[in-house]
């Protein structure tokens, strides 16, 4: 029994290991936006020097300093590739990196604590794109995300549209008949109310589906699982004991891309964001010029000015190309119907 007791407190450990020093290189390809080579001896050694005076007890300093060393180069190599840094807010395996791996197979995903942590590293250049969640089937608009897309100058190149499914995650060793309580993000527990009161679980709400992951994986609590993706299952070296426990299949989140540079690429669709007179009448004029050119209008939201208390802008996403000059000479004409502009990208419309 000691042993066994011993030996998940090691298993515990080496979970919080693999994250911590997926952190690091994460941190640590940040960094190549910001310098002019992927080598820097000085800060190698300073690191070094660090790491020796802080080797005591059974660990020599030789094993500290080949494990650093090991890292490092790691990470060079890494800072060397041609790797899309791609940002996403949450934890490892959250439902945002689903859709990034989505956007692109052999990007590198990070996960931000903030949305606005994306935005402001896509513009210094610590990362090359960024994905934010913009709307969800069920619940709606993602508020932050709107007000940041209003406030920003990047731009949106491109969507992905990503089902949702829940699952089921235990600890392998966890008899499924013996789950009491359940940890999630509080939507993801209101989508799947009906299983959990079915199976006559309590749910307890968490930040992050995939931080609720992380908790289990490191403090290992009896009788308890978690409501997150199937990459979490992988992740965190999870049980899936059901997955698809979402009272309602159709459910998805609309994403959208980020960066500093506009789409090179044909676009169907366009977003913007402007802002209208304060009197009656203004905004209809708007929806009425789009009416009467047959422009399809996919989504319109408003937000209220974080400046200009009383006021609202409204972002809007529409059918149409920067490559075709009718909709370019209706976009100008929007302009002097409105006393804030912006346009916000073209891309293609993805499919759900």
């Amino acid at each position: 029994m000691e042993l066994e007791k011993l030996r998940k407190e090691i298993d515990k450990l080496d979970a919080e290991l693999i994250q911590v020093l997926n952190r690091r290189v994460g941190l640590a390809l940040r960094t190549r936006g910001l310098k002019t080579q992927a080598e820097d001896p000085l800060r190698e050694q300073q690191v070094l020097d660090r790491i020796r005076k802080k080797s005591p007890g059974v660990i020599r300093q030789k094993l500290s300093e080949t494990i650093y060393m090991e890292i490092m180069k790691e990470s060079r190599n890494l800072q060397g590739q041609d790797l899309n840094l791609i940002g996403f807010q949450g934890e490892h395996g959250a439902y945002s990196e689903v859709a990034a791996r989505m956007l692109d197979t052999n990007g590198f995903p990070i996960p931000h604590l903030e949305f606005s942590e994306i935005f402001d590293g896509v513009k210094d250049g610590q990362l090359d794109m960024g994905i934010v969640p913009v709307e969800n089937s069920l619940a709606g608009s993602v508020s932050q995300v709107a007000d940041l897309l209003i406030q920003t100058d990047l731009n949106i190149i491109g969507e992905v549209k990503l089902p949702i499914h829940h699952t089921l995650l235990t600890l392998p060793d966890t008899d499924y008949q013996s789950i009491k309580t359940v940890y999630s993000h509080p939507q993801a527990i209101a989508q799947c109310r009906g299983f959990l009161a079915r199976n006559r679980l309590t749910a307890k709400p968490y930040f992050d589906t995939a931080g609720a992951a992380m908790m289990l994986t490191r403090e290992r609590p009896d009788a308890t699982a978690v409501i997150a993706s199937n990459l979490c299952a992988e992740l965190y070296d999870l049980k899936i004991i059901k997955d698809k426990i979402e009272d309602r299949a159709h459910n998805y989140t609309r994403f959208v891309v980020l960066s500093r540079e506009p789409n090179p690429d044909d676009g169907d669709k366009c977003s913007l964001a402007f802002s209208t007179i304060h009197k009656a009448g203004s905004l209809f004029n708007v929806l009425k010029y789009l009416a009467e050119e047959n422009i399809n209008i996919t989504r319109i939201e408003s937000r209220p000015i974080l400046d200009d208390p009383g006021n609202y802008a409204f972002l809007l996403d529409l059918h149409g190309s920067m490559r075709d000059e009718r909709t370019i000479a209706i976009l100008e004409k929007l302009k002097e119907e409105t006393v804030m502009y912006k346009f916000l990208g073209c891309y293609k419309e993805a499919e759900a």
